[in-house]
Order: C-alpha cells, then sequence, then structure tokens
C-alpha cells in the first residue's frame, strides 16, 4: 500500500500518493475528493472515466499529467442532466432531438460553447466548443449529481493504451497516479460513447456505444464525416487504444507463437498454434463484442505475445465502433495492418 493523498482546497497534492479503492456507497466520499481538485475513476456505461472538476484548469491539469494526453486532445465534460448540458453548451434543433432520444446514454455532443459555460478552457483544449455527455451509469449519475459541476473525465488510462472497463483495468494503468478508484463492476457497453458534432450540420466524429443507424434514424438524416482538423473530440488520433502488442486485422492464419482475437465460430488455419485464444463472442453477438473488446485485449496482451491476429468483424451496427477502435489500435504497430484489411 502507498502512503496516503492530500489534497488541500487548491487541488495541489503534498506526499506520496495512494490509490484508493471506493465501494459504492462511498459516492459522497468521491464527490468530495473531486470537488477538492482530486482524481476519481468512476464507471460510466461506457468505460471507466477518470474524473476531475471541469471547471478548475489545475484539476484537469492532473489529468492530463496522469494520462500523459496531449495538451490539444478536449475531453468530454459529464453532467447529471439535459438542463445542466444547456448550461454548458449551445443546443440547435439537432442536439436537442439527439439529447431527447439518447441521454442519458453513450452518447456525447460537441456543441458551441455557451456564454459563461464553466467548463474551462484547459478542459476544451481552446476549442470554442464543448463536448457533453450524460451517461446512464447509476453510480455516475449520483456521482454528478453530488459534484455538482461538470467534470472533465476520459478514459481511466494510459494515453492511447486499452480503455478500462473494470476497476483493476484502471489500477493497472494509473494506480499511484490518481486519488480514488469507484468500483462499479465490470461496465455493461464496453465501448466509448459515440461522439457527433452538432456544428452546423450533424458530423460523426466518433463511432461508439450509440450505432449510426440510429443516429441517422433519430436525426432523419445521414451524418456527415469530420472534417480534416484539429480533434474536437477525444478518441480522433489514428493511433489509440493499443495494447503492447502488435495488432494485426482480419486475420487469416495464426502464426505459432501469436494471439488470437475471434469473432464467432470461425475459426481460422493455424488457430492450434496460438500462444492464447479468446472469442469476443461465439454466437457472433456485436454488443457482447463490444463489451468484451478492451477487456480481452488486455487479456491476450498480458501474455506477453508479440501480435495479436484479429478475426474479421461486420461493419455493421456496433461493428462500425469495434471496428474503428481496432484500426486505432494497429496504427503504427504493424506495417503490414493496412493489407490485413
Amino acid at each position: 500500500m502507498q502512503d496516503s493523498l492530500d489534497v488541500n482546497d487548491h487541488g495541489s497534492t503534498a506526499g506520496p500518493r495512494r490509490t484508493e479503492t471506493l465501494a459504492p456507497d462511498a459516492v459522497l466520499r468521491a464527490a468530495e475528493m473531486l470537488r477538492r481538485g482530486g482524481l476519481v475513476a468512476f464507471p460510466t456505461e461506457t468505460v471507466y472515466g477518470l474524473g476531475a472538476d471541469a471547471t478548475r484548469a489545475e484539476a484537469v491539469a492532473r489529468i492530463y499529467a496522469a494520462k500523459e494526453r496531449p495538451r490539444f486532445n478536449p475531453l468530454i465534460a459529464h453532467v447529471a442532466s439535459v438542463d445542466a448540458a444547456r448550461r454548458e453548451g449551445v443546443f440547435d434543433e439537432s442536439a436537442l432531438a439527439l439529447a431527447a432520444r439518447f441521454w442519458p446514454g453513450p452518447l456525447t455532443l460537441v456543441v458551441p460553447a455557451a456564454p459563461g459555460s464553466s467548463v474551462c478552457d484547459l478542459a476544451r483544449a481552446g476549442l470554442d466548443s464543448v463536448a457533453l455527455r450524460v451517461p446512464a451509469h447509476p453510480l455516475a449519475h449520483a456521482l454528478l449529481e453530488r459534484v455538482g459541476r461538470p467534470v472533465a473525465a476520459p478514459s481511466a488510462n494510459r494515453s492511447g493504451w486499452v480503455s478500462p472497463t473494470t476497476a483493476a483495468h484502471v489500477l493497472t494503468d494509473l494506480k499511484g497516479r490518481i486519488d480514488a478508484v469507484l468500483d462499479g463492476g465490470p461496465t455493461a457497453v464496453g465501448l466509448e460513447s459515440t461522439i457527433v458534432a452538432c456544428l452546423g450540420a450533424p458530423h460523426l466524429l466518433r463511432p461508439g456505444g450509440v450505432p449510426r443507424e440510429e443516429i441517422e434514424a433519430a436525426l432523419g438524416r445521414p451524418l456527415l464525416a469530420p472534417a480534416d482538423e484539429a480533434p474536437r473530440a477525444p478518441g480522433m488520433l489514428a493511433s489509440h487504444y493499443a495494447p503492447r502488442a502488435r495488432v494485426r486485422l482480419s486475420a487469416r492464419r495464426i502464426e505459432p507463437g501469436e494471439a488470437a482475437l475471434l469473432f464467432g465460430p470461425d475459426r481460422p488455419p493455424g488457430l492450434e498454434q496460438a500462444h492464447a485464444v479468446l472469442n469476443l463472442s461465439e454466437s457472433g453477438d456485436l454488443a457482447e463484442a463490444a463489451a468484451r473488446l478492451f477487456g480481452h485485449l488486455r487479456a491476450l496482451d498480458a501474455t506477453g505475445v508479440d501480435v495479436i491476429e484479429v478475426a474479421q468483424i461486420p461493419e455493421s451496427g456496433l461493428g462500425e465502433a469495434i471496428n474503428d477502435r481496432l484500426r486505432r489500435a494497429a496504427a503504427g504497430r504493424a506495417p503490414d495492418a493496412e493489407n490485413n484489411l
């Protein structure tokens, strides 16, 4: 056990840090840590988020330091209700329709920052927009209600690493770097939120827990692709969600000593030579695959293999988000990854 952390009213720290694991009934304590400038990881329905008071730049700076995150990548501000979100951002007709249909839930909306928005410039990466979400997880909702202000919360892992879906994953990455983890068990969705920019015509910035088809049905029109510009939201960097091992996509053959991440009943040649094998969903269920994706990547990486071969995943529904994460995990890791698409 590491020594304890003292967080004063200005968010500074003194002495070595201990990362506490808090039970679900410790919401009040977690909220007080956040209000005093601390870092608390907490569960949402998507993945665990690393929370800090979004209104205080010094608290948000601790997120960037803990995650070793690029400063230009903005953070999602989590709030307890649509009313709270509308105090922080300007919602047009499209944004209001999506908020009414999908909040609380795994959808983030990027909207113009409202005049007087309390989300600090550092959390917005200096942009004139703000990324907002109302999560559905009961612990996240209770925590946000108690904090009473926006909570910036990217995924609770080192920047670019595999996102965490359990408290144990958070501790593996961030123990000694943050103050506490509010343990709510495994997350249900297992993929980050879908991000849609409502800065004019709606754009899909990142596929995620709400499939594109459902969003387009709610809007009554297709989503546009993002413009080629500085990231407006998290998860838009080319290399992201990456394990230590190289990731190769659409595996056609498993070579001796490699790990295999399968989907459905198909078995690629050479599977008997695999060092380790996990299946995202034996039945081919994309929701089950999404929930297992990051945990399975972490488990295979922990075996020490150099290469993880990944089976082909359909692009429909949640498959678009799963493949997005896998392509980003493979970026820059395996020179021939694109040839296997």
